[in-house]
């Protein structure tokens, strides 16, 4: 028996999978717990149909992960930081103050995980600092530390 996978189901295969199991195991295994349905023609063609949906959403998210990257190359960020009287700065600049920033000076919502900064930013300067947009995607966002 045919059977298009639901699920992910460890020994079979990966969710949208059509696999060839033995009717026992399909009756009394795959069908009762919902991990798979019977590949007729009717669910053949729906499995399809939701590829093509899922395929369309994918390439809408990678097109505007792609238009948001573009966008941020131009913009630059101010973020200020106090600093002692010989120039040692208190404190850093982290994920979250940057996301902060982004949101008050250009309206922009970043995700502060997506926020690459490998180690804090603990000195004045401009920095480039990147931003994991989608999988295939990475923006830079320059951002430029004052003393406050």
């Amino acid at each position: 028996m045919q059977v298009i996978l639901l699920q992910d189901v460890k020994s079979l295969g990966k969710k949208g999978d059509i696999v060839k199991v033995s009717d026992g195991y399909a009756r009394n295994f795959v069908l009762p717990k919902k991990l798979g349905v019977e590949a007729t023609e009717k669910n053949k063609n729906e499995l399809r149909l939701q590829k093509a949906h899922e395929d369309k959403v994918a390439a809408k998210k990678l097109a505007d992960a792609q238009a948001m990257a573009e966008d941020l190359a131009g913009r630059t960020i101010v973020v200020s930081i106090r600093a002692g009287e010989n120039g040692k700065v208190f404190g850093s600049i982290s994920a979250k103050e940057i996301a902060a920033a982004a949101k008050d000076q250009h309206g922009l919502d970043l995700d502060k995980k997506k926020i690459q900064v490998a180690e804090p930013i603990k000195s004045f300067g401009t920095f480039e600092v990147p931003i994991k947009l989608h999988p295939q995607v990475t923006g830079t966002l320059n951002v430029v530390v004052k003393q406050a």
